[in-house]
């Protein structure tokens, strides 16, 4: 399946593709455009103004499309308490490390173009993953 998105992914956009691939769609194609009315007819468009999986009631888009899917992982929406603080900074979580995340994608971004920054920023997300996840299991920080 297509899926499209602005051009320039920073954060909400590469955390949402990340999520996409792990959880909605495993084999999401992505379509990166300048102006929302180039989005192909065949693709379903996230975090851009206007489309159902982008920024609603002061969420972020990671928090849409959690919300949309229905998926209840709390290692997931920790995760989005980060990606909402980076993306949006509103103080709504208590998020520490949203400004070290924000600061790596960004500078992720500057060494690539948009294909280059999903490859690497993915296995950043997939280390979020694990350490939450083993967090959660173990009940404290992990080794």
């Amino acid at each position: 399946m297509k899926w499209a998105t602005r051009a320039g992914i920073h954060i909400d956009r590469a955390a949402c593709a990340w999520l996409i691939r792990r959880t909605v769609d495993p084999g999401a194609e992505f379509v990166f455009v300048a102006d929302p009315a180039e989005v192909p007819a065949d693709a379903t468009p996230f975090d851009m103004r206007g489309v159902e999986l982008g920024h609603h009631r002061g969420d972020c888009s990671f928090e849409t499309i959690l919300r949309r899917y229905e998926l209840v992982d709390p290692v997931l929406w920790r995760i989005a308490e980060i990606v909402h603080e980076a993306d949006l900074d509103d103080e709504r979580y208590h998020a520490p490390e949203a400004p070290g995340l924000d600061v790596v994608l960004r500078g992720l971004s500057m060494i690539g173009d948009d294909m280059h920054t999903l490859a690497v920023t993915g296995p950043v997300f997939d280390g979020l993953y694990e350490y939450f996840h083993r967090q959660l299991t173990l009940g404290r920080e992990p080794a």
